[in-house]
C-alpha cells in the first residue's frame, strides 16, 4: 500500500509494540538514508488485531495480500510486487 503497511506478524515472545517500534525505526532509517527525507515517515501510533488460536491464519493472510487489489492498485494480486506471505 502506498501510504500504510499491513502485516501479519507471529510473536513467539515479547509484545507487538516493541516489534512495531523496531520495524518503524529500521524502515525510517532506510527511507531517510536513501531519499534524504527529514520529516517523519510514520505516525506515532498503530492499530493491531490479535488472532486467536481458532482464527484462520490463512484467511487473514489472504485478506492482507488482497488489499492492493481491493484498493485498485493492481488488477491481479500477482502484479503487486509484495503480495506473497509464508502462510499461503
Amino acid at each position: 500500500m502506498p501510504d500504510h503497511w499491513h502485516g501479519l506478524v507471529e510473536l513467539r515472545e515479547g509484545d507487538i509494540s516493541r516489534v512495531v517500534a523496531r520495524y518503524k525505526a529500521l524502515v525510517s532509517s532506510a527511507v531517510k538514508r536513501s531519499s534524504g527525507r527529514k520529516s517523519p515517515v510514520w505516525q506515532k501510533s498503530f492499530q493491531d488485531r490479535a488472532l486467536r488460536k481458532d482464527d484462520d491464519i490463512v484467511a487473514a493472510a489472504r485478506y492482507l495480500v488482497a488489499n492492493p487489489l481491493r484498493a485498485g492498485l493492481v488488477d491481479r494480486i500477482g502484479n503487486y510486487p509484495y503480495w506473497n506471505a509464508v502462510w499461503l
